[in-house]
């Protein structure tokens, strides 16, 4: 099915929906789901939402509520309680189900309770290929729906339709809560989430590309694109990230020489 096709069919899910809380994290996904909801549906009937919690960090926040006023619609922060759930914060392989469940269950519960049906979040076909426990959460809950997988569209169409849209995402590096940071088993802390977000700023303006910091307790293992891992051991600037880092409580750091991986916590898991 040819792009155009696709959108005509978001288009028609969207007139079938009627109205709709849509799932907003700010990220490339989301964004342009939000904006095709409002070109299908007009600001009236489409709401923006945003989980709140330690797994978020103040700078997207902050890009999120950005990005809403910019399309225009009504945006509500939505404090949510992934950390009262031991299944979450056990972090096993299972967790983002478990806060997909808590997190879309308060969703629909909060649209529900202002007479509105259904909820909506950005999923892509591209997404089935990889490990994401959380969509079995969200097939679990019939009052969630996944426009964009349901279009066809994928991760290449939705960026190209948001460079036509002049969407400011469209060219926006893919990204993960912090918790996917963690390594398996690893207890999910708030003191823990803060240190990813930390060490990650701290190292941000060094390079361009992707950059995770991976938590494994008391080291820190730094993921970056191949390209940059050469500014990152250049002996000056090796001293000062290893410093900072101890700074912020690990023992160890290292730099990753396979480079940047989505996904590469699950690595370990069949």
């Amino acid at each position: 099915m040819k792009t155009k096709a696709k959108l005509k069919k978001l288009h028609t899910i969207f007139q079938e929906l009627e109205q709709c809380v849509v799932a907003f994290s700010g990220g490339v996904d989301s964004t342009f789901l939000l904006a095709a909801a409002v070109r299908s549906l007009g600001t009236e009937n489409v709401l923006a939402t945003t989980a709140v919690s330690a797994t978020l960090t103040s700078e997207e926040k902050e890009e999120a509520l950005e990005l809403g006023e910019k399309i225009g619609v009504k945006h509500i922060l939505i404090e949510t309680d992934e950390f009262d759930a031991e299944p979450f914060t056990a972090n096993t392989p299972d967790r983002c189900y478990h806060c997909k469940k808590i997190r879309f269950n308060a969703l629909v519960q909060w649209a529900s309770s202002r007479g509105i049906k259904w909820v909506v979040e950005g999923s892509n076909v591209d997404d089935d290929g990889d490990y994401r426990p959380g969509t079995r959460a969200v097939a679990e809950l019939a009052a969630v729906r996944s426009p964009l997988r349901e279009a066809g569209l994928t991760k290449d169409e939705i960026r190209e339709i948001s460079r036509d849209w002049k969407l400011s995402t469209a060219g926006k590096m893919s990204n993960a809560c912090l918790a996917t940071r963690l390594e398996y088993g690893l207890q999910i802390t708030t003191a823990r989430l803060k240190q990813i977000e930390e060490a990650e700023k701290f190292l941000r303006p060094m390079i361009e590309g992707q950059l995770r910091v991976r938590h494994h307790g008391n080291l820190a293992r730094i993921e970056v694109e191949p390209s940059a891992i050469p500014k990152l051991t250049a002996p000056g600037v090796a001293v000062a990230i290893t410093d900072q880092l101890k700074k912020l409580g690990f023992h160890y750091v290292t730099l990753d020489l396979s480079g940047y991986r989505m996904g590469s916590m699950n690595q370990g898991i069949k």
